[in-house]
């Protein structure tokens, strides 16, 4: 029999580019698996507070009895912070990028991972919205190149959406499905087309509140509720927009107006909220406040 190209059974370490909100969370996920995870930041006490990150709520996770105490220790013996692009990489089994919504960063930073990887290491992109076959035009052999866009918090939310280009080899895509699966997850697989079906879909809905919002239909609670009450959201649109970020929410849009069409412009709203610097959650303002993480 063949043997194929990529798979998840090999993979042993994942070095995930990026130690924000979503880097340090597929980091969470990979060491919790059984994967040895390197975290990579230009920035070495970033990282290392990537590690802090992953630690409490490893530890939230022991004092809600969601995970025992030895499972938190194995995890948290996995998890290593890395300031070297080369050193990150070198020993990589895969590499996931989760980098800011920029196509030019991640270009830049794939044609260098495609130097410092191994040539069997699998490359994924977290991008939520953006083509991966532009991302793995990048690298040497495209065909190694996948999506795997996580959701915020990584470590609770369940979906993976795995995205192949026309170029992706089909065990690149098999692996990335059974490697989310190994991480806990629920993937789905989607063709390479702008927004790819969460953020598509999930914009749609988002843009529209904010525009009920611009015109007074509701307040931004009221419209919440009718979605969670009403149609059995967990959360409503505009408290998911805090969580994403409303830059992220508006790089998107922007995005997706100029791929799909007018359908997708940003409302004024939007764009004067981000221009204020009430980005959400993360700035303490949104369309809510927030204070400790917390809605106020």
């Amino acid at each position: 029999m063949t043997d194929v190209r990529f798979s998840a059974d090999r993979i042993a370490s994942v070095t995930v580019l990026g130690a924000g909100t979503m880097g340090h969370g597929i980091a969470h996920v990979a060491a919790l698996a059984g994967c040895r995870a390197v975290i990579y930041d230009l920035d070495p006490a970033v990282a290392a507070a990537a590690i802090d990150k992953v630690t409490a709520n490893l530890d939230k996770g022991v004092k809600l009895g969601k995970l025992d105490l030895t499972a938190r220790d194995q995890a948290v013996a996995r998890l290593r912070a890395v300031s070297d692009l080369a050193e990150a990489c070198r020993d990589a089994d895969c590499v996931i990028e989760a980098v800011p919504e920029i196509l030019e960063l991640k270009t830049q930073l794939f044609g260098q991972v495609d130097r410092a990887a191994p040539a069997h290491a699998l490359l994924a992109t977290n991008t939520s919205s953006l083509p991966v076959a532009s991302i793995a035009a990048a690298v040497a052999d495209p065909s190694r190149v996948v999506g795997m866009h996580f959701f915020n918090p990584v470590h609770v939310m369940k979906l993976c959406e795995v995205v192949r280009h026309a170029g992706s080899d089909p065990s690149a895509v098999a692996a990335a499905v059974a490697l989310a699966d190994r991480f806990g997850k629920t993937p789905i697989t989607v063709e390479d087309s702008p927004g790819f079906a969460s953020s598509r879909l999930g914009l749609v809905l988002g843009l529209e509140a904010i525009r009920m919002v611009e015109q007074g239909v509701a307040s931004a609670a009221d419209i919440d509720t009718a979605m969670k009450l009403g149609y059995g959201h967990p959360m409503g649109p505009l408290e998911l927009t805090d969580l994403v970020g409303l830059d992220v929410r508006l790089g998107i849009a922007e995005y997706l107006a100029g791929a799909i069409g007018p359908g997708f412009t940003p409302p004024e709203l939007l764009r004067r909220l981000v221009a204020e610097g009430k980005l959400g959650k993360k700035s303490g303002e949104g369309f809510y406040r927030w204070v400790d993480g917390r809605r106020a």
